[in-house]
C-alpha cells in the first residue's frame, strides 16, 4: 500500500454523549512525519477525538482515517498502525523494562524473528538500555515515561498518539523527553495533548485548538500568532525623555503605542516596550531612526514573540464570547407577549 502524505485525516466529527455534543463536527489533517500539538480546556473535546483516532470510542458521524483508512473499516489495521501513550502511562510496575517490551511485542504481533530487534531499538531510541533490566516499579517518573514511550514505537507505528507525556516530570526531565520526542519527527507523525504550552510551542510544527468541540485555531505557533494577536511587541532600551521618543516614533507605522516604561537606571537608560499593529518585522527601521535622533541613545532592541498561552486565550476566549452570543440569542424574551385569557366570570 503506498503511503498517503497526510497519516491522520478528520472529516466533520461528531461524538455525542446524550445531549452532549462532545466534538461537533471537526475537521483537520495531519501530515507524515509532523508533530501536532493538540490544545483545549478540560472537557473541550481533545481526549474524546483522540480515543476516536485510536478506534477506543467510536465517532456518532464523520470520518477518521489513519493512512488512508476509516477507523471503523478495519479496526485491527488501525492499531497495529497507531501507538498510545495514555496520561497516566499504566506500567506493571513489577516486570523488568525488557520482560515488558518483550511481553508487549507479543501483543503488538510483531514477527518473531522481528522482535528482538524492534527491543532494541526501541530502547535505545528512549535511552533505557542501561535500565533494560530494572524493575520498572524502581525507576523515576522519567524513566517511566520514556518506558511509555518505547511501548508506544515499538512496532514502528506510522502515527504516535501522547496525552500529557511531560506532565508531573522535574525540568530535567521535562526537557529528556522534549528532545525523544522531536526525535521521532519525520519519522513518524505524533500528536500531543498538553497543557504544558511552552513544551508544545518548542515541540511541534502545527497547533491546533479545541473549545466546546470545535476547533477554534489551527495552524503554525507563528500562524496562530497573526490570527489572534495582531502585532508584535518589540524592546527597547533606551536614553530620553518619553515625548522624544514618541515624535521620533510617529513616522513609522500609524498604529504604534508605547505600553509600558521601566524606571531608569543609573545610567539613566530605561526599557519601553513599543506595540506595532501587523506582522512586519520593524525592528531596522526602529533602531535606524532612534539612532538618528539627536535627543535620544538606544542601547538594544529585541522583538518579543507573544507567547503561547496569549494565543491560547485569545482563540478560546473568542469561542466562548461566540457560546454566551448563542445564549443570550435562545434566551432573548420576545418583544410581544402572548395575551393571557381570562375565564369568564361565573354568573
Amino acid at each position: 500500500m503506498d503511503s498517503p502524505q497526510h497519516t491522520i485525516e478528520v472529516e466533520q466529527l461528531h461524538k455525542r454523549f446524550g445531549k452532549v455534543e462532545a466534538v461537533n463536527g471537526i475537521s483537520f489533517q495531519v501530515e507524515k512525519g509532523q508533530i501536532v500539538g493538540f490544545l483545549g480546556p478540560n472537557g473541550a473535546g481533545k481526549s474524546t477525538t483522540m480515543r476516536i483516532l485510536t478506534g477506543y470510542n467510536r465517532a456518532s458521524s464523520g470520518v477518521a482515517k489513519i493512512c488512508g483508512v476509516p477507523v471503523t473499516e478495519d479496526p485491527h489495521f488501525i492499531k497495529r498502525r497507531i501507538g498510545y501513550m495514555p496520561e497516566n502511562n499504566p506500567l506493571p510496575l513489577d516486570l523488568r523494562v525488557r520482560e515488558y517490551l518483550k511481553y508487549r511485542a507479543k501483543v503488538k504481533e510483531i514477527p518473531f524473528s522481528e522482535r528482538r530487534r524492534a527491543i532494541e531499538n526501541a530502547l535505545e531510541a528512549c535511552d533505557l538500555l542501561r535500565a533494560q533490566d530494572r524493575i520498572i516499579g524502581k525507576l523515576s517518573k522519567g524513566y517511566r515515561q520514556r518506558v511509555g514511550i518505547a511501548d508506544a514505537i515499538l512496532a514502528n507505528p506510522d502515527v504516535i498518539i501522547m496525552d500529557e507525556p511531560t506532565i508531573g516530570l522535574d525540568p530535567h526531565q521535562v526537557v529528556m523527553i522534549r528532545d525523544l520526542i522531536a526525535s521521532l519527527r519525520g519519522r513518524m507523525t505524533v500528536i500531543i495533548s498538553s497543557h504544558i504550552l511552552p513544551e508544545i510551542e518548542m515541540t511541534c510544527d502545527q497547533i491546533i485548538i479545541i473549545n466546546h468541540g470545535k476547533i477554534v485555531g489551527k495552524g503554525s505557533p507563528e500562524e496562530l500568532r497573526e490570527t489572534f494577536i495582531g502585532h508584535t511587541t518589540y524592546e527597547v532600551e533606551i536614553h530620553g525623555t518619553i515625548d522624544k521618543l514618541e515624535q521620533a516614533l510617529a513616522s513609522i507605522a500609524p498604529e504604534l503605542e508605547i505600553e509600558r516604561t521601566s524606571e531608569r537606571d543609573a545610567d539613566g537608560f530605561a526599557t519601553v516596550e513599543i506595540q506595532i499593529k501587523g506582522p512586519q518585522d520593524y525592528r531596522e527601521q526602529l533602531f535606524q531612526t532612534l539612532s538618528a535622533h539627536p535627543d535620544l541613545r538606544p542601547r538594544s532592541l529585541r522583538s518579543k514573540k507573544a507567547p503561547l498561552e496569549d494565543v491560547f486565550l485569545a482563540a478560546t476566549r473568542r469561542s466562548w464570547d461566540e457560546v454566551d452570543e448563542e445564549l443570550v440569542d435562545t434566551q432573548t424574551v420576545p418583544a410581544s407577549e402572548p395575551s393571557i385569557q381570562h375565564p369568564a366570570p361565573k354568573n
